[in-house]
């Protein structure tokens, strides 16, 4: 068998030395090398940074993106210290940069909360950076270091004199090329960022600079109003049902709490916790606390004052927290989370405190705002109605049984398969495109449901309206999963939901509009992994009687796309075409050996074209779905899918530049 060649014994396990592991292993603690990642490690630094400012000693923090997408971060904070760290026989700045698991976090001394928790930040990103160097500004001395690829260059020295009165820290970096996928920075995801790190943080100044040719601008983050400000933010988009902003805050069982709270015009919660800065997304004792409070305060108070009649039912805090945007901020000394990637709050003690703290205050609130609590219960119990419509409507949603084949809807072409592993849901659209992708499909493994014109908004809708609309309720019972507080992933009939439409605006819309009810109502599908999107080739070119299929990259416009392929074939894209006239430079649709059809509609192809390019396992492009960023994706579908067309215009005139061969 061949053991006779392999060695198991004391000497073949491995002991990785300092920051080894994490260049051998940088997953395990950035996430990902991706751009993910290479975002990170700016957040890393900024979290210590921000932990100053959390303690009461730094007010102003600089990033810059420098134009060799290096990065400075500077801020006015004590300044790490500079003195020898008995334990470890070297100055404690280095202690930080160069061993895991160092930092003012642990001990109880150092930081009485603070936002980076593990420890792991600032040696991460020097071991995974090609050189950092920092620089301290201390007791009126002016101290450096630096690094490559986590070693040590030469002990930390004083380079100069500086003012007495400066103090802080400059951390200077280049992410390693050898480790990360890519290395160019995104303004706007950093951007969005630190804007969050800054409306926690009460009085903190962030600012965010792009030093980087042509791409040059600044942007200040600013709030003194804090978390306030961050409700006001997030409900720009919306019609708020009342002018003010509570606010809740205090302190119970060591654990800080502060509370924005508003209500708008629109039918979905957005309610975000945080603990010691770092956003929860599965929420925790924070948030249940936060519900508990609010649940019972808004029945108490419609009780008191007669808002609700003694023989309708309480209201549920679903129907109270309809059209809710809220930010649920504590501070907690030792925070235990569920999970490495602390996603939702254990602590037990979070929830009593945030419980307290909102009761006590809203209470107060609700008494000296009588016009915001009835205009609040008046929503709530408008939701309250609609709920149980949309509870008739859903059990007509539910299907009797998988085998049941009556409950399922009439146009979709299941597959033969039973294994949900095995299986995929295509959804086209319009019955033209369903045709081609019935013909097209492996019939084993590929389920094929049509869908007729764009579904509808669920952005503006409220349940009972998404449940009696005819296509969503025939994607709900298609998928087997129920939806909202019914879902269950574990009776999804399918492990691949694809959205194929056209490769046209409105094939975008659809797809947007599909994309925004997956989000809204069934996000575990996206979490998991189990939505894409097909990317059909755009173009075709025939040379002869073969087809070269071009697909857009998302890099190049669709024009500069097809010249590339026109070239790459031998081909000249600039040729005059068969009247021997110039078309100035712009690609016509024959041309001299060859010509090139625009695949507008996926009803343009053949069933054996569409499943060569875009259905076949083998050769088929599918882009998976996913959701980088909660909050920010979320603020997305609301501006892009609410009401204010504001938004929706601002976007569109960014991006028109984007936009090719919208009627071609």
């Amino acid at each position: 068998m061949g053991a006779e060649n392999t060695e198991y014994g004391a000497d073949q396990i491995q002991i990785l030395e300092g920051l080894e592991a994490v260049r051998k292993r940088p997953g395990m603690y950035i996430g990902s090398t991706s751009s993910r990642g290479l975002h990170h490690l700016v957040y890393e630094i900024v979290d210590n940074a921000v932990d100053e400012a959390l303690a009461g000693f730094c007010t102003e923090i600089h990033v810059d993106i420098n134009p060799d997408n290096s990065i400075t971060v500077t801020d006015n904070g004590r300044g790490i210290p500079v003195g020898i760290n008995h334990k470890a026989g070297i100055p404690a700045v280095e202690v930080v940069f160069t061993i895991l698991h160092a930092g003012g976090k642990f001990g109880g001394g150092g930081y009485k909360v603070s936002g980076g928790l593990h420890g792991v930040g600032a040696s991460v990103v020097n071991a995974l950076s090609e050189w950092l160097e920092v620089t301290i500004y201390r007791e009126g001395k002016e101290y450096k270091q630096r690094y490559e690829r986590g070693k040590t260059m030469y002990p930390l020295k004083v380079v100069g004199d500086c003012d007495p009165g400066l103090s802080g820290t400059k951390v200077y970096f280049l992410p390693d090329k050898e480790i990360f996928e890519e290395t160019v920075y995104d303004y706007d995801i950093l951007k969005q960022r630190l804007r969050e790190m800054a409306f926690l943080t009460k009085g903190l100044r962030i600012v965010l600079e792009d030093k980087r040719e042509g791409q040059e601008r600044e942007k200040v983050f600013h709030y003194e109003g804090g978390i306030r400000e961050f409700v006001s933010y997030l409900n720009r988009s919306k019609e708020a049902l009342y002018p003010e902003i509570i606010y809740c805050e205090g302190e119970k069982d060591g654990v800080s709490v502060e509370v924005a709270l508003q209500h708008n015009d629109s039918y979905t919660e957005n309610t975000y916790g945080f603990v010691n800065n770092i956003n929860t997304p599965e929420g925790g004792t924070h948030i249940t606390g936060f519900r508990n409070a609010i649940t019972n305060t808004f029945n108490d108070y419609a009780r008191k004052n007669k808002l609700l009649k003694d023989s309708e039912p309480n209201l549920s805090g679903d129907d109270i927290r309809e059209g809710l945007t809220a930010i649920v901020s504590v501070k907690i000394e030792n925070p235990q989370f569920e999970g490495q990637t602390k996603q939702k709050l254990g602590n037990s003690e979070a929830r009593g405190a945030v419980d307290s703290v909102v009761s006590k205050q809203l209470e107060i609130f609700l008494e000296q705002n009588p016009a915001v609590a009835k205009a609040t219960v008046e929503k709530s119990v408008l939701a309250q109605r609609a709920r149980e419509a949309a509870r008739k409507a859903r059990d007509l949603t539910r299907r009797k049984s998988a085998l049941d084949s009556m409950s399922l809807p009439g146009k979709l072409a299941d597959c033969s398969d039973k294994n949900p592993e095995n299986c995929e849901i295509y959804i086209v659209e319009g019955d033209s495109a369903g045709g081609s992708a019935k013909t097209a499909r492996n019939r084993a493994t590929q389920a094929i449901l049509p869908l007729r014109g764009k579904i509808l908004n669920v952005e503006k809708a409220r349940l009972d309206k998404i449940y009696g609309n005819k296509e969503i309720k025939a994607m709900i019972t298609a998928f087997g999963t129920g939806i909202h507080e019914d879902f269950d992933i574990s009776k999804l009939r399918y492990h691949k939901i694809i959205i194929m439409t056209d490769a046209d605006v409105d094939g975008a819309h659809i797809r947007i509009l599909l994309l925004t009810f997956f989000y809204k109502y069934m996000r575990p599908l996206i979490d998991a992994g189990y939505v894409y999107v097909a990317c059909p080739p755009i173009f075709g070119i025939k040379v002869r009687n073969k087809i070269h299929y071009v697909y857009p990259n998302g890099r190049q416009p669709e024009d500069e796309i097809l010249r590339d392929t026109i070239q790459s074939l031998g081909l000249n894209p600039d040729d005059n075409d068969e009247d021997g006239k110039a078309k100035d430079g712009k690609i016509t649709k024959k041309r001299k050996g060859y010509t090139v059809q625009r695949y507008k509609g996926l009803g343009e192809m053949d069933p054996k074209q569409l499943a060569s390019t875009t259905m076949d396992p083998k050769t088929r492009i599918l882009q998976r779905v996913s959701i980088e960023d909660a909050v920010v994706a979320d603020r997305a579908v609301r501006e892009l899918m609410g009401s204010e067309v504001g938004y929706r215009r601002e976007y569109i005139e960014k991006h028109a530049h984007d936009a090719r061969f919208l009627d071609a």
